[in-house]
């Protein structure tokens, strides 16, 4: 049900800032069902008479008349059942089994094999635990989305999908999804960005003095390396036992070995992971190097790709990291870079748009503009989704590393004037024609900025994740479904 909720986040010029935390995103939240209410138990039910009458005899003709049979009793019907309880609050069978269909057909889709049925079922409570852990703390602290900005959203999001509301419902509908739980969903999307903005990142400090150290150990040449990495983390309750992480130790263990044994890291992030992205098979896509936390960063310095980490420690548990693909090159930092003056036209996917349409619309675009003399301003007017469309699709002077990576290497290729072919990027695809390019000094405000920016999104991650730890070890959890 949160098939068009990342979009809301992707408005204006958003997408230009790559960032750490873009790979984690949110776990799927619960479906949005009624669950404070616990189902009244049906009355106990007697043993019923047997049914069958016994004939009277034939040669007793003053024999009182047969009763009809007695009707069988009904059998209680099983509304719904608890099947955890979260502080005040329970989650229900029904939102379990919703949200395990909706995870099943999200790993489907990206061509991972989902665990079995129990171990996806144990997965997913785990995150409609803290998905409403993370709402109780949200409403009791004053976090609203009133209608009139729920409204707006939506409205925002069917605009940014190139349909009217009527439209994007009529859309949502033929899914199968239901437009007020849409609406739920989205409304809780955005109470949680909001939270772990309050809570987590606007905590981050990042000193002078670690913006110094990072800018002294910049001086040298260095490798602008970018790691595609898929991560898997199990993890330890804050006052664990020694048991209890000798425990965890072994389990993540074992999936190293299963992992290098060749079992697929996508399945074991599902089956075993319990970071946000399991669902999405632990993908986390591509990193710059200097923004990765430190742990990983000197256990990835020794792999290849292809190449599983060992287990690797940190407050929140124990991680396991593959690198999928590395790409980069040396560069000298501190000396004059390039900077760019482009526009490009954006058309966003999602379950209305494929890919494949996304794809053929700015093939037919990009073929109108080449051989047609179209003029680039006005196909992006007319066609663009992003928030440069007014703007004919223009971007000002942007400086590398400004832009997702994806976006930077293609345009860093084109010669000026020259139109790219479709451009994939985690917001969907891209039409770029460079107008300018001129070298220019990085001045030392721009170079501090961009330093403390990295540190920040070193940081982003792993305070999110300790944070969901110690919210996790407050909040009053009963599980029951071993009742079954």
């Amino acid at each position: 049900m949160k098939v068009f909720a990342k979009f809301l986040f992707l408005a204006g010029l958003a997408w230009l800032a790559p960032a750490w935390s873009q790979g984690t995103e949110q776990p799927a939240a619960a479906p949005a069902t009624p669950s404070t209410v616990q189902p009244t138990p049906a009355p106990a039910v007697q043993p019923a008479p047997s049914p069958v009458a016994q004939p009277a005899p034939a040669a007793a003709p003053s024999a009182a008349p047969q009763s009809p049979a007695a009707p069988a009793a009904r059998s209680p019907v099983l509304v719904d059942r608890i099947v955890a309880v979260v502080n005040r609050e329970v989650i229900t069978a029904s939102e379990l089994q919703e949200a395990v269909e909706s995870a099943e057909r999200n790993l489907r889709r990206r061509n991972v094999l989902p665990p079995q049925r129990d171990v996806l079922e144990r997965q997913m409570i785990e995150r409609l635990i803290l998905d409403k852990a993370q709402l109780q703390l949200a409403r009791d602290t004053g976090i609203r989305v009133d209608e009139l900005q729920l409204d707006r959203a939506v409205q925002r999001i069917a605009e940014q999908n190139r349909m009217t509301l009527t439209e994007f419902r009529g859309a949502l509908e033929k899914d199968g999804v239901s437009f007020p739980g849409y609406r739920e969903d989205l409304r809780e999307q955005i109470i949680l960005s909001r939270l772990r903005e309050r809570e987590v990142n606007d905590k981050i400090q990042v000193s002078d003095g670690e913006i110094d150290l990072f800018l002294a150990d910049a001086k040298t040449p260095v490798d602008r390396v970018e790691l595609n990495l898929s991560h898997i983390l199990v993890r330890i309750p804050e006052q664990a036992s020694p048991e209890r992480v000798e425990e965890a130790r072994a389990r993540a263990e074992k999936v190293v070995q299963e992992a290098r044994a060749g079992g697929d890291f996508a399945s074991l992030a599902a089956s075993f992971s319990d970071a946000p992205d399991a669902l999405q098979g632990g993908a986390l896509g591509w990193r710059a190097q200097d923004r990765l936390p430190d742990l990983f960063v000197q256990a990835l310095s020794k792999m290849n790709p292809g190449e599983v980490s060992p287990v690797l420690r940190s407050p929140a548990g124990f991680h396991i990291v593959r690198m999928n693909e590395r790409r980069g090159a040396s560069a000298e930092t501190g000396a004059p870079v390039i900077q760019t003056r482009l526009r490009h036209i954006l058309i966003r996917t999602s379950e209305s748009v494929s890919e494949s349409d996304a794809r053929q619309r700015l093939a037919n675009l990009r073929e109108r503009i080449v051989s047609g003399g179209a003029d680039f301003g006005e196909m992006a007017r007319v066609h663009s989704d992003d928030g440069t469309a007014a703007r004919g699709g223009e971007l000002d002077w942007i400086y590398p590393g400004d832009t997702v990576p994806d976006f930077e290497r293609a345009y860093m290729q084109l010669k000026i004037g020259e139109v790219s072919e479709p451009v994939r990027t985690p917001f969907g695809y891209h039409l770029i024609q460079v107008l300018e390019r001129r070298s220019a000094e990085v001045n030392t405000e721009r170079r501090r900025a961009q330093a403390r920016q990295a540190l920040r999104e070193r940081k982003s991650d792993d305070a999110y994740t300790e944070w969901l730890r110690q919210l996790r070890d407050q909040t009053y959890v009963e599980t029951r479904l071993e009742d079954r």
